[in-house]
């Protein structure tokens, strides 16, 4: 929550992001739909199993094509080379809805003076597929991917990376994500955070910490 974070919004001087469900949206139940479908799993299933090897295929230790005939192993199934190509374009596809909102208010960060930085774990793949995408990204004064970096979150060390880069101390950067173990870890390093659900959530709480400039789907 916002009044857990350590400074106040005009204290600070750089914003990091998370790129997954927060410059972009989350995926929809059709794209996962279609997924589950190829492994024959309930949601549930489906979900632990897309974790359990998702830290290794961010950090770049499996191919894609390891990374789905290991679900695919663990679901009991066997997918054929044309299913897996499926699979590798509905993950690139659906984590590339951009939440605009989120994209403009970083723009208008950087344009205000802040420092802003991306901080994302992400497969080869995907860092691939949205540098050649999005130009915006260029904008971001320091990226931090986790295939480049070989690290992923909560990982201290992939933080004080792009602290490092941005040339900030923790205690003058705002985290945003969408998971609570990321939150927590940014924390404990000494920088303020705020978990994402919504950009009316956000909002919310970065009046809370009379942070200058607000996100606004307006």
């Amino acid at each position: 929550m916002a009044g857990e974070n350590r400074s106040k919004g005009r204290d600070l001087k750089a914003v990091i992001f998370d790129y997954g469900e927060v410059l972009c949206h989350r995926p929809d139940g059709e794209e996962l739909r279609q997924m589950r479908t190829l492994f024959g799993v309930d949601p549930e299933l489906f979900r632990t199993l897309w974790e359990r090897n998702r830290p290794a295929f961010d950090r770049g230790d499996l191919t894609a094509q390891v990374y789905w005939s290991m679900l695919a192993e663990d679901a009991g199934v066997k997918i054929d080379p044309k299913q897996l190509e499926y699979l590798r374009k509905w993950d690139l596809e659906m984590w590339a809805k951009v939440n605009s909102v989120m994209v403009d208010w970083a723009q208008r960060l950087r344009k205000a003076g802040f420092k802003i930085g991306l901080l994302s774990n992400m497969h080869p793949d995907m860092v691939e597929h949205c540098r050649s995408k999005f130009e915006w990204l260029n904008d971001f004064h320091f990226q931090t991917f986790s295939a480049d970096v070989r690290m992923v979150k909560p990982d201290p060390e992939i933080y004080r990376h792009t602290l490092e880069g941005l040339g900030v101390s923790a205690t003058q950067a705002l985290f945003i994500d969408d998971r609570e173990p990321n939150i927590i870890a940014a924390r404990k390093l000494g920088m303020n955070a705020i978990q994402f659900l919504s950009v009316p959530q956000l909002e919310d709480e970065l009046k809370r910490m009379n942070f200058p400039i607000l996100p606004s789907v307006n």
